[in-house]
């Protein structure tokens, strides 16, 4: 094994990092199947904590459909929290999260669902 490592350390590197990368998305695809399987983060009562993509996710809808239809803009980049959104509008997060519950039902009622 030094012999290979002497040999061809280039070779060697690139193996170790593609065995950590391979372990690292494996592990991010474990956690992401277990937490969505789990039925009690299905339907969750929206939150101000909660961010588009995390409250269409809970519902079985695209982000893109709940963020127009709530008149809340997706930014790429860092997501941005209901509350987050609330403060950059200068309005209470109460008022957003209700935009939001309403969007959910205007989608479920279309039948728009992934």
């Amino acid at each position: 094994m030094m012999k290979l490592i002497r040999q061809r350390p280039g070779l060697v590197t690139a193996f170790v990092l593609a065995c950590a990368m391979t372990l690292f998305f494996a592990g991010r695809l474990i956690f992401f199947t277990s937490y969505w399987s789990n039925p009690a983060h299905h339907n969750q009562t929206v939150e101000s904590w909660m961010t588009v993509g995390y409250i269409a996710r809970s519902w079985h809808l695209e982000a893109q459909d709940l963020g127009k239809l709530a008149g809340l803009p997706l930014i790429k980049g860092h997501p941005q929290s209901l509350a987050e959104l609330a403060e950059k509008r200068g309005v209470a997060v109460e008022a957003i999260i209700a935009e939001v519950e309403a969007a959910i039902a205007a989608l479920r009622a279309k039948g728009v669902a992934q």
